[in-house]
């Protein structure tokens, strides 16, 4: 059977079902419904690439197939959905250019970050450090906040929303530097005889 199955992918294949799932929320008309199964979809993400790093040793193949199956789910997640849920709100027929928009853009910035990231482990087969440009994967927290914050407000969710789709859209083309977020953490050495050294002060003070 074509593909790769094994744990290292499972994340991203969750969080690819999970934004197909959001999309068919949106469509009928379960906005958070929708809204959770992005901010889950995002989870995913978040940790597919740090699942993926335990594995020792992967082939070429499994490397690169990780990069395109990655970018093919974040289109589906972050690219599709968001514009879906934009759609779902309602208001002029703008939203629809809107929506177009910022699915092109996020497809242009997915495929363009697979050619640099191929690029990149040509030559350093760590992770990456920074990004350039916003990563698509902003949208799991922009929209939900968004339409979070707008509703307990009642902001005109119908105006603001698209016009943030094509913001985040064009801040997924511009090439400015993003550091990439660390999951790591770091732990406090330990010195050695600190242990021993307060064990004895202690014999020395009830002494």
């Amino acid at each position: 059977m074509l593909g790769i199955y094994n744990y290292t992918v499972i994340l991203t294949y969750l969080g690819m079902l999970s934004g197909f799932a959001g999309i068919l929320f949106a469509f009928e008309g379960q906005l958070w419904a929708a809204l959770g199964c992005l901010m889950f979809s995002g989870v995913c993400d978040m940790f597919d690439g740090k699942v993926a790093s335990t594995k020792k040793e992967r082939t070429r193949s499994e490397k690169r197939f990780g990069i395109q199956i990655d970018s093919l789910s974040d289109l589906v997640c972050f690219g599709v959905l968001p514009a879906v849920i934009v759609y779902s709100l309602g208001g002029s027929k703008l939203r629809v250019v809107a929506c177009g928009v910022y699915v092109l853009c996020a497809l242009i910035r997915l495929a363009w970050f697979n050619v640099d990231e191929e690029s990149r482990q040509d030559f350093d087969t760590g992770r990456r450090k920074v990004y350039l440009g916003l990563p698509v994967t902003s949208a799991a927290g922009v929209f939900p906040l968004l339409i979070g914050i707008g509703t307990l407000r009642h902001w005109p969710l119908h105006i603001m929303a698209p016009l943030t789709l094509l913001l985040v859209a064009a801040a997924f083309l511009t090439p400015f530097s993003i550091r990439k977020p660390s999951l790591s953490v770091k732990r406090k050495p330990k010195l050695r005889g600190s242990r021993r050294r307060r064990r004895k002060e202690r014999r020395d003070g009830q002494a």
